[in-house]
């Protein structure tokens, strides 16, 4: 059990949508919570580290790509419960949206299995949580 499992407070992660043109970045999560599962790149913030240096840090982490930051989306938590109803994982998302490049190829690295550019009229057959297509259709308007 990690040291994010059962927490007595929130954790903070940062998120981040990574448009270049009609696509976004996803990548496969390699660790719970939702092992296995596409998403957008992010994790968790270090001490001392401001917000966006979490994203910068985090999409070149698990993609290998340098981004341009945007702005702030949203902040929202994901709360995941056990069969007894205890509190199983607890994250405070902090969600910003970015621009790269879709010359570049994405290479998935540290927490992610697989990394590549999906085309945003694909994103609601990938069975990815409600939360994060939601964040991405909203990132994709605010980049226009």
């Amino acid at each position: 059990m990690s040291d994010r499992s059962y927490p007595s407070r929130p954790h903070v992660a940062v998120g981040v949508v990574v448009l270049a043109q009609d696509h976004v970045l996803l990548i496969q999560r390699g660790k719970p919570p939702r092992k296995g599962q596409w998403s957008i790149p992010g994790g968790a913030q270090h001490a001392g580290e401001r917000l966006s240096q979490t994203a910068l840090r985090e999409v070149k982490e698990e993609s290998g790509l340098d981004i341009t930051l945007g702005g702030l989306i949203d902040a929202l938590d994901y709360i995941d419960t056990d069969e007894n109803g205890s509190i199983r994982h607890h994250y405070t998302l902090v969600d910003y949206w970015a621009i790269a490049s879709l010359n570049e190829t994405p290479v998935a690295g540290e927490d992610a299995t697989q990394a590549k550019w999906v085309a945003l009229n694909e994103i609601d057959n990938l069975g990815m949580w409600e939360e994060t297509v939601r964040i991405i259709k909203q990132a994709a308007g605010l980049a226009k």
